[in-house]
């Protein structure tokens, strides 16, 4: 049982690996703009455990966490690799190379965080992290 475990977690780490794209090197972006993989689908859990699905309301008011894949040349609190808070519906969705991106101004982070969680679900939560 013990090497099968092992196979798993190794496939785990590299899923989240291969999960995490890149912008390819041909893309330059401009000033301040910042690219972030897109977040997850919006479902959350209760502090009890309840799952809460995305569509139980509005929750246009809600910051997310996506990890900086991009930014340009003209950012300054932000680079690749950052997480960052956000609201979702103030970037513009992008499509590069297959794979789908938001695109942001660096005016619209609310915070960055660079250090991303343990588990890979969720980000810490310091204070003075969430605006």
């Amino acid at each position: 049982m013990a090497p099968h475990a092992a196979k798993k977690s190794s496939s785990r780490s590299s899923k989240k690996k291969a999960a995490t794209p890149t912008l390819p090197d041909h893309i330059k972006l401009t000033a301040d703009r910042v690219i972030v993989s897109i977040p997850a689908d919006g479902e959350r859990r209760s502090k009890s455990g309840l799952l809460i699905p995305a569509t139980a309301g509005p929750t246009l008011k809600r910051c997310v966490w996506a990890d900086v894949v991009g930014v340009g040349p003209d950012a300054r609190t932000v680079k690749a690799g950052d997480s960052i808070l956000f609201l979702p519906h103030v970037g513009l969705e992008v499509e590069i190379d297959g794979d789908d991106f938001l695109l942001l101004r660096e005016r619209d982070v609310q915070a960055v965080s660079t250090e991303p969680s343990p588990d890979g679900k969720e980000h810490h939560k310091v204070p003075g992290q969430y605006l």
